[in-house]
């Protein structure tokens, strides 16, 4: 049976499943769908992990980093750039929405119209997961261990609380940055830098 978990520091959340646990790609967009003020992800098991929006600073600092991306592939022109409400079902079946995300056009060209208007069928060639107050960083480990084993080229986990940046390039070792100004996407995305001063700041 697919097990849901919520995590919430606030009240036990109403969930509208609109459809039979044990949810395929279709039955999952529509629940998604259904529930937009939920974060809904499922694991390679076919779980469900439900988050509840971010707070205020987590918000502040994802739009930062989103910014950022969009203004380079606006300007790199290669990708495309996705936000956190962006879905992508990985080779696994897992299907995870990271707080930002690039795909090389190449690769969405290959896919039909209705397929882009679903989760898309690929795992994204680079992701970004910010950790909120309330996020465990073993968890958001294993989830970038995830990401770059099912194809992720370049991946950065950045923890504004401690100040660092986890850098996951496929399978070589992980980088760690501790109060860096900035992060480089080298090679994937040739000249990006991310100015985590803004990140790092908050409101």
């Amino acid at each position: 049976m697919t097990h849901i978990a919520i995590r919430s520091r606030e009240a036990p959340l109403d969930l509208d499943l609109g459809a039979p646990l044990g949810l395929d790609d279709e039955a999952l967009f529509e629940l998604c769908r259904l529930n937009p003020q939920l974060h809904i992800e499922r694991n390679a098991e076919g779980d469900l992990e439900v988050m509840t929006p971010a707070g205020g600073t987590s918000s502040h600092r994802n739009a930062e980093i989103l910014f950022a991306l969009m203004r380079w592939a606006h300007r790199d022109g290669q990708g495309i750039a996705f936000d956190s409400s962006g879905g992508f079902v990985l080779p696994n079946g897992a299907m995870r929405s990271p707080d930002a995300a690039w795909v090389l056009r190449s690769r969405l060209a290959d896919l039909s119209p209705e397929a882009k208007d679903r989760f898309l069928p690929l795992a994204p060639d680079f992701v970004v997961e910010l950790r909120s107050p309330s996020d465990s960083l073993d968890a958001l480990r294993a989830k970038m261990a995830e990401y770059a084993e099912q194809g992720v080229r370049l991946g950065w986990l950045i923890d504004p609380a401690e100040r660092r940046v986890f850098v996951y390039r496929g399978t070589e070792s992980t980088e760690y940055l501790v109060d860096a100004v900035r992060v480089s996407g080298e090679p994937v995305l040739p000249g990006f830098e991310l100015d985590l001063r803004p990140v790092w700041a908050g409101i």
